[in-house]
């Protein structure tokens, strides 16, 4: 039977290759694949992810050849994303404690959440969320974004994420200890040698120009993966993908091939730990 696989991606611009690189990879697999936005829109390329002429600040050069340029407009052209999952509808929103009936809106809660965990275990086998900078925006604190993650966490299923993707993981939190679950283990994500100093833009808001990113995620993933984990920048080396096992992370853009290809052999191999030394 097919593998089934979980694509979460930002409604404020994801990064072309971010999201090619590993949908290659899962469709030459033979997995079937579901995509999912916050609200249910389509998502789109940011465009700098489209434009070989484009010159990454951080890097001095080009981060996208004419080859991935064409793959990605080809996506974006298909039908292929039109019609993601909501999951503003499927997953319930967290109810305000200072509600009137919060002791019945929480268990209600809890009741679908229970509901949506029985509905993960039919239909999928693992989950990706996609990099680039719309996650800061719609994803990295998005609560419904964690109790997704969350549920694939307590079903021991993969959870693979690229880039500012990987802050969704720091941020998803048992509501009882509120550890990182990524709290003793080893990950990577987008270092600050990579950050911008100006410019982060997204899509749909093209006169906001955030300046550098609204956070340094290096900093995050090293304080919630401590004490007894790691993150790991890997600046300096082409590639860094780390995978300890449920979570398979891809630091940025020319990571994401190497990112399916670990979940594939998470899924096809029983792969458990790669690409760091404890």
């Amino acid at each position: 039977m097919s593998r089934r696989i979980l694509v979460i991606l930002s409604e404020y611009g994801y990064w072309g290759e971010e999201l090619i690189g590993p949908l290659e990879t899962f469709d030459k697999a033979g997995y079937h694949v579901t995509f999912a936005t916050p609200t249910g829109k389509k998502p789109l390329a940011l465009p700098p992810s489209m434009d070989p002429d484009y010159i990454d600040p951080p890097l001095g050069r080009s981060v996208t050849t004419p080859e991935m340029a064409a793959k990605v407009k080809a996506v974006e052209a298909s039908d292929r994303l039109d019609n993601p999952l909501d999951l503003s509808s499927w997953l319930p929103e967290k109810p305000y404690r200072a509600k009137p009936y919060f002791l019945r809106d929480w268990e209600g809660y809890h009741t679908r959440l229970e509901r949506i965990r029985e509905q993960i275990a039919d239909r999928y086998d693992a989950m990706l969320i996609v990099g680039g900078s719309g996650p800061i925006v719609d994803l990295a604190n998005n609560w419904r974004v964690h109790d997704l993650i969350l549920a694939f966490y307590e079903l021991d299923r993969p959870i693979a994420a690229e880039c500012y993707g990987v802050t969704c993981l720091a941020f998803a939190r048992d509501e009882g200890d509120r550890k990182s679950i990524i709290r003793g283990k080893h990950v990577t994500g987008h270092c600050i040698e990579y950050d911008y100093l100006d410019g982060t833009g997204f899509v749909g808001v093209p006169d906001f120009n955030m300046g550098p990113p609204a956070y340094p995620l290096e900093y995050i993933l090293s304080d919630a993966t401590a004490p007894d984990g790691a993150y790991h920048g890997n600046f300096g080396k082409v590639t860094s993908v780390i995978v300890d096992y449920p979570f398979i992370t891809g630091r940025s853009t020319p990571d994401s091939y190497l990112t399916g290809q670990k979940t594939v052999e998470v899924l096809e191999e029983g792969l458990r730990q790669w690409g760091f030394h404890a």
